[in-house]
């Protein structure tokens, strides 16, 4: 079961997650323990967000994948996700993990 990563099923440690932001022309990918909070981040109402999506506002969630156990493992997803198009990133659904970055496998597939 993929839960939203600021659910934290164990009380103890926080879960990761790796997120798609989208606007109308770009798209942005990264790691975060809670989505709202970034994504308000990269929105410009709470201090913090990447400067890269400054040009980009407004921003929306356009999917995520996880709640990873360690943020190690959701920094091996997102890199794998930054080796795609923007366009292929699109076309991920949430939840489901992308393929390897040199594999054929397809969004959805």
């Amino acid at each position: 079961m993929i839960l939203a990563a600021d659910e934290d099923t164990d009380g103890r440690r926080p879960r990761w997650t790796v997120y798609l932001l989208a606007s109308p022309t770009r798209t942005y990918v990264g790691v975060t323990t809670d989505v709202r909070r970034r994504l308000a981040q990269h929105n410009g109402t709470v201090a913090g967000g990447a400067r890269s999506t400054r040009a980009g506002r407004p921003w929306r969630v356009a999917a995520k994948w996880g709640p990873f156990a360690s943020r190690g493992e959701a920094l091996k997803i997102e890199y794998q996700l930054k080796q795609r198009p923007a366009r292929e990133r699109r076309r991920w659904k949430s939840g489901t993990l992308p393929a390897a970055a040199g594999d054929a496998a397809r969004p959805g597939s």
